[in-house]
């Protein structure tokens, strides 16, 4: 949720609580805030969500336990509450003739038990919804398990069916697995209608017969290929015939029966179009975006996921910068796009019931229930146009219920229509339940009205003026409920999410105005929707602008504990603070002490790192980082300055990196072969650096890796050489020799044609002050039989980065040789392969080398020579 629907919403909650003049009723004040639906939401929230996870007859038991329970609670809260009343009658009779002390003294028993029967009541109403949840979560997960595709699915077999696109097809990233980059996927959520044939793979049998009609929800992953266009363009609602194979969902409890990965490498073999409301919901969304085709690249790639949430032109690091900050929620079409929309039609939600209300629909001459029934229609259209993710149905519930009050002339309070809006919405779907974005959704506008409007109170008590009270307690409440949430997914904290969300704020609501105009115009006038698309892009801009500088503060997220446990430590530790924020708030120097100290956890200025961390050293000649399991390296060449080798499969990691370093500039960036482990982390190097020139090795494979490194150099501007064996190379202080790879006549020529390892750049290295250093690569034994045949690698050495990770694969008579001081090992914590090798890491200290590793002691940083060389690491 972003701050503008944060603002309507703290603004509408607190015109509640002071009543509107406007009413036909009369002005009068609110009571407290209406929680009476909230146990009930709960209950049927967390029925459903455990029931998603348990056996049928599990599920069952519960619903009949519950349901028995309740039943006995009421009938108990009935009776009781009916003695409590009979009783009452009779008191009154029998007081009738006595004093007035003596009759009152009968009226707190029954008071007590009607009170007592009461509480029963609810408790048994809320045991109530507890068991309707866990019934319609059960039925809805038999559902899913029912029909034969369930059962091919552990069987992991072939299949033939006809389909139901139920989604947008959605783009997966490309992952490093190992030195091999996974190709992007296309992943469509569909529907099974028809299972037409099935194979056993592993049998070879036929597992079912064709013709078989089911109605069962998988989901698609598509290669695409060369028709990734033809599959990206699919609309929700077209049947298309498939083939491929199934296999199980990779957790229990999901909506999925199945996951089908597609065989179709060609276009996709459409059996029946969308229905005409999708056709119509495609065009809108494509007129979008060929109205931001012309725009600056951030405003192509924003405007339309801002508004519709079509994020497929968000790049990788465009996408990484707005989950440092927490702007994500403005990417996945939040519940403000929908403020925005009902504010401009009904005004501020205080106004909404009152004659003076303010928005088109008075201007229009629009009734309140006409106001409610074009409000209605219009919360249909955004919900199909923009998709029913969890956020747009939370928000479109809470809008339809609030516009029936509108309707009907009814006040309305937004905690029970929020409260209404999760019931009904679970039990209309209840992996809503599971849903962490549904989650997130709830938890921010429960948070903004509840927490936002008494913080904004607080802090224009203490003079701060209304409208920036508004904005910042709203981005304060929000974050404070969902940081939990997002440790739970991501291990992280951003520290600079509140920033980034009231500077990002001001922006959204012109964008998503304009953008909606843009998309609303684009049919019929294309050039009109194109210049209205134009000015949304600085509003836009200005967003994108916020998160890449935002998420480019070297202090931008601090790593915290995952899980639940990390989720209940940081939940505790907010508590806290929020308790303790009113006493601190009247102490200014703690105010200024706390507020400096975050300035500098954000920033990190070098000089405070090394006070507080000991890394890196201030002199420092070369570095190890710490990227997983890959390789990064980099030599000391100046001041901000540093050669490059190796760039990890993790962009960020090696930003990261980079920045501890405080390098800016950087001469050359060697690539020592194509293996994702060593170049998929490329944009992290160039992200905001001046570089020289990108050096390679000679054998381009892998193909995609190669082409992968052309790309980005070509993006970045930065031209690409080949390394050549024997080449001399100086950058300040630091200068090296290319060793390998060597082309010549033999065994050493054809390894280094055939195998990427066996052809990775090779160095010797001599850095400030003398310090020497063989960087290997991966090269494996063969190569490096050859390197030490050809004398250039033999000789000792001061620090050798160990080929491959420290594998087992190494030459002893190549270690013997260098005999290093230090053996460094860049490997990942619990990696699969094994890595670092218990025989070569023996092999290493028997050789008198000093050990170190990253998947331990963290980035390396080597200082000094001779009796003073050290290497120092940050665990």
């Amino acid at each position: 949720m972003s701050g503008h629907e944060a603002r309507l919403a703290t603004r509408g909650a607190g015109a509640e609580d002071r009543g509107t003049a406007g009413d036909e009723a009369g002005s009068r004040r609110e009571g407290p805030t209406d929680l009476r639906l909230v146990p009930p939401a709960l209950a049927v929230w967390a029925a459903a969500a455990v029931a998603l996870g348990l056996p049928g007859r599990w599920v069952f038991a519960v619903a009949v336990a519950c349901s028995v329970a309740a039943l006995v609670l009421l009938v108990v809260a009935a009776r009781t509450s009916r003695e409590a009343r009979t009783a009452g009658r009779a008191r009154g009779v029998a007081a009738a003739g006595r004093t007035p002390s003596v009759a009152a003294a009968g009226r707190p028993q029954g008071a007590a038990a009607l009170g007592r029967a009461r509480i029963v009541a609810a408790v048994g109403a809320v045991l109530l919804c507890a068991a309707t949840g866990a019934a319609v979560a059960g039925l809805h997960g038999a559902d899913v398990r029912r029909g034969p595709v369930p059962g091919l699915a552990r069987e992991y077999a072939r299949i033939d069916v006809d389909v139901r696109v139920t989604s947008d097809p959605r783009t997966t990233r490309p992952a490093v697995r190992g030195n091999h980059s996974t190709p992007a996927l296309l992943l469509i959520d569909a529907e099974v209608r028809e299972v037409r044939n099935a194979m056993d793979v592993r049998e070879g049998r036929m597992a079912g017969g064709p013709g078989t009609r089911v109605r069962t929800p998988v989901l698609l992953m598509v290669t695409a290929g060369d028709h990734r266009a033809e599959w990206q363009s699919l609309l929700p609602s077209t049947r298309l015939r498939l083939s491929g194979r199934l296999s199980p969902p990779a957790h229990e409890g999901e909506r999925l029966a199945a996951v089908l990965r597609v065989d179709d490498k060609g276009a996709p073999r459409i059996i029946g179009p969308p229905t005409w409301i999708q056709r119509t919901a495609g065009e809108l969304r494509a007129g979008l975006r060929e109205a931001t085709d012309g725009l600056h690249a951030d405003a192509r790639a924003l405007l339309p996921g801002l508004v519709v949430g079509d994020t497929s032109r968000v790049p990788s690091d465009l996408h990484d910068a707005f989950k440092a900050t927490d702007l994500t929620h403005l990417l996945s079409v939040s519940g403000a796009n929908l403020s925005i929309l009902l504010f401009l039609l009904v005004g501020p939600p205080g106004a909404a019931l009152s004659a003076e209300r303010r928005g088109l629909a008075p201007l229009l001459g629009l009734s309140l229930r006409g106001t409610a029934l074009i409000g209605g229609a219009l919360t249909l259209a955004f919900v199909v146009v923009c998709r029913p993710d969890p956020s747009v149905l939370r928000a479109a519930a809470c809008g339809l219920i609030t516009l029936l009050a509108i309707g009907t002339g009814r006040r309305r309070s937004l905690i029970p229509a929020l409260a209404a809006a999760v019931v009904l919405l679970v039990l209309h779907d209840p992996w809503l339940s599971r849903s962490y974005g549904f989650l997130l959704s709830v938890l921010a506008t429960g948070a903004l009205l509840t927490l936002a409007p008494r913080w904004s109170l607080a802090l224009r008590a203490r003079r701060v003026p209304g409208r920036l009270a508004e904005v910042l307690a709203a981005a304060a409440a929000a974050q404070a409920v969902c940081a939990p949430v997002v440790v739970v997914l991501a291990s992280r904290v951003s520290l600079v999410a509140v920033p980034c969300n009231l500077l990002a704020e001001f922006a959204v609501a012109p964008a998503t105005v304009l953008g909606f105009a843009a998309l609303a115009v684009a049919p019929v006038a294309p050039p009109v929707a194109g210049l209205l698309a134009w000015i949304a892009s600085w509003p836009v801009r200005w967003i994108a602008t916020v998160a890449r500088t935002g998420a480019g503060l070297p202090g931008a997220e601090a790593q915290w504990p995952g899980g639940w446990s990390g989720a209940a430590l940081l939940a505790g530790l907010t508590v806290v603070v929020v308790l303790l924020a009113p006493r601190l708030a009247r102490r200014p120097w703690v105010c200024a002490a706390a507020g400096l100290l975050l300035v500098l956890a954000v920033l990190r200025p070098v000089p405070l790192t090394r006070v507080m961390t000991g890394w890196p050293p201030p002199d420092w000649a070369f570095a190890l980082c710490d990227v997983g399991q890959g390789d990064a390296m980099v030599l000391a060449a100046g001041e901000g300055t540093g050669v490059v080798v190796d760039a990890g499969p993790d962009p960020r990691a090696v930003d990261r990196c980079l920045r501890d370093l405080a390098v800016t500039r950087i001469p050359l960036v060697v690539l020592t072969h194509f293996h994702a482990d060593h170049v998929r982390g490329l944009p992290g190097v160039l992200r905001g650096r001046a570089v020289g020139a990108i050096q390679t090795t000679g054998l381009q494979e892998p193909p995609e890796q190669a082409a992968f490194v052309r790309r980005t150099a070509a993006a970045a501007r930065v031209p690409t050489v080949r390394a050549v064996a024997g080449e001399h190379r100086r950058a300040g202080p630091v200068d090296w020799r290319v060793l390998w790879p060597r082309h010549g006549p033999g065994g050493a020529g054809a390894a280094a044609a055939r195998e990427p390892n066996d052809s990775s750049v090779t160095l010797r290295v001599r850095a400030a002050g003398g310090l020497t250093l063989l960087l290997l690569g991966d090269l494996e034994p063969p190569a490096q039989r050859e390197l030490l045949r050809g004398r250039e690698g033999a000789g000792p050495v001061d620090v050798l980065k160990v080929a491959h990770h420290g594998s087992a694969f190494q030459d002893a008579g190549l270690l013997h040789s260098v005999r290093p001081r230090l053996a460094l090992i860049s490997c990942g914590a619990d990696n699969p392969y094994g890595h670092p090798s218990a025989r070569t890491v023996g092999a290493l200290r028997a050789a008198g080398a000093r050990v170190l590793r990253t998947d331990t002691d963290g980035p390396i940083a080597v200082t000094g020579t001779g009796k003073e060389l050290r290497a120092v690491g940050r665990s």
